[in-house]
């Protein structure tokens, strides 16, 4: 019983070990390279919403401030 534990674990570390290097990408048989095409009337959208992000995240944290904190006692009471 401890051995067959003991080989299937070894076995189960063989598999994870040997994986990334069978699901490798081999080296193409022909030596055709991929070339890019161009690109005409292309955005001008880089970048920029990160300043949106932050205030949205910054709104956000002052919300959940004032929620945790709001003082009022509007707790039911039973008759």
């Amino acid at each position: 019983m401890r051995f067959g534990k003991i080989g299937m674990a070894a076995a189960a570390a063989a598999s994870l070990v040997s994986a990334p290097v069978l699901a490798q990408a081999t080296q193409p048989v022909s030596s055709v390279a991929r070339t890019s095409a161009t690109v005409e009337g292309e955005n001008d959208l880089e970048g920029g919403s990160g300043i949106i992000i932050a205030i949205l995240a910054a709104a956000a944290v002052i919300a959940g401030i004032i929620i945790a904190a709001d003082g009022s006692e509007d707790t039911p009471t039973s008759p």
